[in-house]
């Protein structure tokens, strides 16, 4: 669904009028952020299908940082590969790192780890690998990436928009303070369920994750 539709269906609820622009009205402006609260919300709560991408990051020689193009504070990383030496990457905590670049010297060669290094100027995470690349390696970071604040009236919703919708009805019930039908509080547990019977769904997809082996 779009971003105009999810507004129109959360109007629709709220026995409003439809609008045909998320700035048409002062109330539709409100509701467009309320939605964008939900889709948050929902996204956080799961690592959905739809927002599963891999990242190709072609390293430099003798770089050692680089940012995740399109990854910020939000994403999570699945798992990293290098696909030019066809092995995963380890993650490894700063004070390995230190050890290896600053109380010894770090060879150059194909990258094996990686540790976070915070984030670039305009926001997106950054990795430092060891060994220090010596060549073109191109490495695959698989992530979960969030998308982006819906603003736009065309703009398709990634995740599914049921949860959405139903939490984003909720909050505005109980922003209104009252009304005729359906509570806030019994709303929210209607989004509730929706939720879980989303997460249901898409979490069948990935059966292997939920799968715990003793070792």
């Amino acid at each position: 669904m779009t971003f105009l539709n999810i507004i129109n269906a959360v109007m629709r609820r709220l026995r409003e009028n439809t609008v045909s622009a998320n700035t048409e009205t002062s109330y539709s402006l409100m509701i467009g952020d309320l939605i964008n609260d939900a889709k948050t919300t929902v996204e956080n709560s799961h690592e959905w299908t739809a927002l599963r991408q891999t990242v190709v990051v072609p390293t430099v020689a003798d770089q050692t940082t680089y940012a995740i193009t399109g990854a910020y504070q939000d994403a999570i990383l699945k798992e990293v590969i290098n696909d030019t030496s066809n092995w995963y990457l380890t993650g490894k905590s700063k004070h390995y790192f230190n050890d290896q670049n600053y109380l010894g010297t770090a060879p150059k060669s194909s990258p094996d780890c990686f540790t976070w290094n915070s984030t670039d100027s305009t926001g997106q995470l950054q990795v430092d690998l060891y060994p220090i690349p010596d060549a073109i390696y191109q490495l695959r970071f698989d992530l979960v990436i969030p998308q982006a604040a819906l603003d736009a009236d065309a703009t398709v919703l990634k995740i599914p928009s049921n949860p959405v919708i139903q939490l984003a009805y909720a909050l505005a019930l109980r922003e209104r303070g009252e009304t005729g039908g359906q509570s806030a509080a019994e709303q929210f547990g209607v989004a509730a369920i929706a939720l879980g019977d989303a997460i249901q769904l898409d979490a069948n997809k990935y059966q292997n994750e939920l799968t715990f082996v003793a070792v």
